[in-house]
């Protein structure tokens, strides 16, 4: 079906609209009119080539929703006018250990990436959600709740289930000691889902200038790592630590934080670390270790909490036009928190 997005089609060429061939609906497919799409870090990462393998031209986009307006004869779950939400992922092998037990996103076989994917029948590359339609099989579109705002919702479905993943993993309930390093897309979505979650929350921050921040967001405070003395008062004080930060950076100072038998997840930085020292490891048998996105199931489960606890991200709406001026902005970490495309934008 011929639709139209915005595309970069060379290394450092700003995104600009961009006409183009969705694949033909498959009889297990609904085809979605996207309303909203979220921008994500790595939408930004993509369209530069910052990981050396965009396929271009190259639409970003995985955090999606919108509405069912055409369904193949052998969709079960969803009718015209439903409405739905893709993430990071459209489709994945269906048969092996791990996407029998719902965790689509480590397929033995890989998953096939909204964008940035091949796809496992054409084995063309994968185009994302900015853009005005999408093709998926139904399996990984996810229904939104009734009441939860279409407008705010995009974000959960990579910053949120990013964060959701490991606090389920971990088992995080009331009772909880929760560390969050890093406020912003990724950060704040994990403040939100642990204190809905009833857990006791610390923001882990280099300065005390985002501590009003964390406390509206839900934290129950802002622990500064540059203040020696308070970091030493805290220390076996977390079970858990959700590390958001994106780029390289030292974990050893947070190790000691962490009670016998904690865990720090790394979730925002993909590639190498400052090199951490094994002593609070052994000493306090604590770990480190890292999490992706969770499966299908379990975003659904996340979108139907964050409905139940009106959990959603604070965003700022931007027209598709704006998104090269977005991304300058998101460089710059000069959002609060995460940017929404209206798609509506992209009529005309």
């Amino acid at each position: 079906m011929k639709t139209v997005g915005f595309a970069c089609t060379a290394v450092n060429e700003p995104l600009a609209r961009f006409t183009f061939d969705r694949r033909a609906p498959r009889p297990n497919d609904v085809v979605m009119e996207i309303l909203y799409c979220g921008v994500c870090h790595s939408d930004l990462h993509w369209a530069r080539n910052d990981w050396g393998w965009t396929v271009f031209p190259a639409i970003p986009g995985h955090e999606i929703v919108g509405r069912v307006i055409d369904a193949g004869p052998e969709v079960t779950r969803y009718k015209i006018g439903d409405h739905v939400a893709v993430g990071c992922m459209v489709d994945s092998c269906q048969h092996c250990d791990q996407c029998k037990k719902g965790e689509e996103q480590l397929c033995r076989d890989g998953n096939t990436g909204t964008y940035g994917g091949f796809d496992r029948f054409t084995k063309e590359h994968t185009l994302g959600g900015y853009s005005k339609h999408l093709v998926v099989r139904e399996e990984f579109a996810l229904r939104v709740p009734d009441g939860l705002d279409l407008a705010k919702a995009a974000p959960l479905l990579c910053a949120g289930i990013t964060t959701y993943s490991p606090l389920r993993t971990w088992n995080v309930g009331p009772g909880s000691r929760v560390g969050v390093i890093g406020l912003g897309g990724l950060g704040h979505m994990a403040v939100k889902l642990a204190a809905g979650m009833g857990a006791d929350v610390t923001v882990l921050s280099r300065t005390k200038d985002k501590e009003a921040d964390a406390l509206a967001l839900g934290a129950d405070r802002l622990l500064a790592s540059t203040d020696a003395d308070a970091m030493a008062k805290a220390a076996n004080s977390l079970d858990l630590i959700i590390d958001t930060v994106p780029v390289k950076h030292d974990l050893n100072p947070y190790m000691p934080l962490l009670d016998v038998d904690g865990t720090l997840v790394i979730v925002g930085q993909i590639g190498p670390v400052a090199e951490p020292s094994t002593v609070p490891l052994v000493l306090g048998r604590r770990r480190i270790a890292g999490s992706p996105i969770g499966g299908i199931r379990e975003t659904q489960e996340m979108l139907d909490f964050c409905a139940k606890k009106n959990i959603l991200p604070d965003v700022e709406m931007i027209r598709m036009d704006e998104i090269n001026h977005a991304f300058e902005r998101l460089e710059r970490a000069d959002v609060r928190y995460r940017f929404v495309i209206d798609m509506a934008s992209l009529e005309g």
